[in-house]
């Protein structure tokens, strides 16, 4: 007996807003760094490949896909440093969920702004992890799209109200200031980034510049301190000074993608790096002192668009923010496609 197709569901841009601001960008952050967690704890059983990327000298297009066997997941994002100077945004995405049983489309949603959110949720999550229980300042050298996201769930996972930034776009660290102040927290704008990172406990480094850059050198890193590098997303694209790594424990998603677009792209291909998902099992350990410096190589992978799109998914469920698409063909007859084109005027 044929079934009817179920169309998929869509969270466009207005109701992504929407959903964000009825439900706090802290409380989404937290509650998606959770997601992120419980699914990285179950590594081993999701397909695993680095992201497809197609490079040009202004920016990169890239495909993010992965699958537990169930469900199936990819991201399609975009990042060009020379975006806002033309008036368009650096990074765009847009996301799928699929059902792996027949492969049909089952959910779409706008990631531009879920990307922000899932991104400052692996951060925290990781914090959680590797940061001193006790950190109460937080520096950012970068002062991006992605900043204020990565200070709310900084605040909502470990309560840091005191935030340092230094951006070279004096309008940017502006902005920060602009945004963050009404919402609580102690902004101070800094003049360079070693103002920036004094007697911070995280740094933040976050820039789009796709370029082997140092904004982070070792003089500026003290013991104790987390680092959380989560700008570098390319081949070619570093912000950290390499000497930094080998202070203290690397931490990294997925390493085959991580070696070749993350900090550890400066380091030979044996250089020692913990994954992830063993520190969340109880195979690795985290932070072992309050001396300790402890780095976390960002890039983003799959698996965390995975859970940030079915915690969408599950939360907007039933709700009036979804929109039915109508992208699945479904002809009465599953081998006739040509039916639903075939009409007397088609015939001569």
């Amino acid at each position: 007996m044929m079934q009817k197709v179920q169309q998929p569901k869509l969270i466009d841009v207005d109701a992504m807003a929407r959903w964000v601001r009825d439900n706090g960008v802290e409380n989404i952050i937290t509650g998606m760094a959770d997601a992120i967690e419980t699914d990285f704890k179950r590594w081993e059983r999701f397909d695993k490949v680095a992201r497809v990327a197609s490079h040009t000298p202004i920016g990169v297009i890239e495909l993010m896909p992965t699958s537990d066997g169930e469900e199936y997941a990819f991201k399609y994002v975009n990042g060009h440093p020379s975006n806002p100077a033309r008036g368009f945004q650096t990074v765009t995405a847009y996301g799928m969920l699929a059902d792996v049983d027949n492969g049909y489309p089952t959910f779409f949603a706008e990631m531009t702004l879920l990307t922000a959110l899932r991104t400052a949720a692996v951060s925290v999550m990781v914090a959680r992890h590797l940061a001193r229980p006790d950190s109460k300042v937080a520096a950012f050298l970068g002062a991006g799209s992605q900043s204020e996201f990565q200070a709310l769930g900084m605040r909502g996972t470990l309560g840091i109200e005191d935030v340092r930034v230094f951006d070279t776009d004096p309008e940017a660290s502006e902005k920060f200031r602009r945004n963050l102040e009404p919402l609580g927290f102690k902004v101070t704008v800094c003049d360079t980034g070693e103002e920036a990172v004094q007697g911070a406990d995280i740094i933040t480094t976050c820039t789009a510049d796709k370029a082997n850059n140092t904004i982070l050198t070792n003089d500026m890193v003290k013991e104790g301190v987390h680092i959380n590098a989560i700008g570098g997303d390319c081949p070619g694209k570093t912000e950290l000074e390499g000497s930094i790594l080998d202070r203290g424990p690397v931490f990294v998603e997925f390493p085959p993608q991580t070696r070749v677009e993350g900090e550890i792209q400066q380091k030979p291909e044996d250089f020692p790096v913990v994954e992830l998902w063993k520190v969340f099992n109880g195979q690795e350990p985290g932070r072992e002192s309050a001396e300790q410096i402890t780095i976390f190589d960002s890039v983003g992978f799959a698996i965390s668009d995975f859970s940030a799109l079915r915690y969408l998914r599950d939360s907007t469920k039933g709700s009036d923010l979804l929109k039915e698409i109508q992208v699945i063909a479904d002809p009465d007859d599953p081998k006739d496609l040509f039916s639903m084109v075939n009409s007397p005027l088609l015939v001569s």
